[in-house]
């Protein structure tokens, strides 16, 4: 399993993330510009990255469970972060893309979307071409790395 050293933090948490206040707006912010870093440095030392509720070994949710089983369908090496496992990474990772959901899948550095997206992509062909464009697929539909 593969969540809070990929985050580079060992900590124990205590209870449910607290939001600051944005000084300018009032809104509520979860994205604390240490979690932004982590985040970021998670991303991009990945070429698939999975935000989801459990591991691709035990997803905890039907459509964290339905992006494992597309991109095992594809033969595509990812990794993924149990946002269960830390209710600031949970909150953070919706901010960090703005998008409300989780999973959320990033390839390359780029947020993609998350289940009902790669669903459609996967539908209409996209994902692969995805794959393919960013090598991680080969011509013929393997695993390109």
């Amino acid at each position: 399993m593969f969540s809070r050293a990929l985050l580079g933090r060992s900590t124990r948490f205590v209870g449910v993330a607290q939001p600051s206040i944005n000084a300018f707006t009032g809104a509520k912010r979860f994205l604390s510009d240490d979690l932004r870093g982590r985040i970021d440095k998670a991303i991009n030392s990945h070429d698939v990255l999975v935000f989801m509720k459990g591991s691709k070994e035990a997803p905890q949710c039907g459509f964290s469970r339905a992006v494992v089983q597309l991109l095992n369908s594809h033969g595509v090496k990812y990794s993924t972060v149990n946002v269960l496992a830390d209710e600031s990474v949970r909150n953070g990772i919706k901010e960090y893309s703005s998008w409300p959901t989780i999973p959320q899948v990033y390839v390359k550095g780029e947020f993609v979307g998350g289940c009902d997206i790669l669903v459609k992509m996967d539908k209409d062909g996209d994902l692969s071409k995805l794959l393919l464009e960013k090598g991680l697929l080969k011509q013929d539909g393997t695993a390109g790395i």
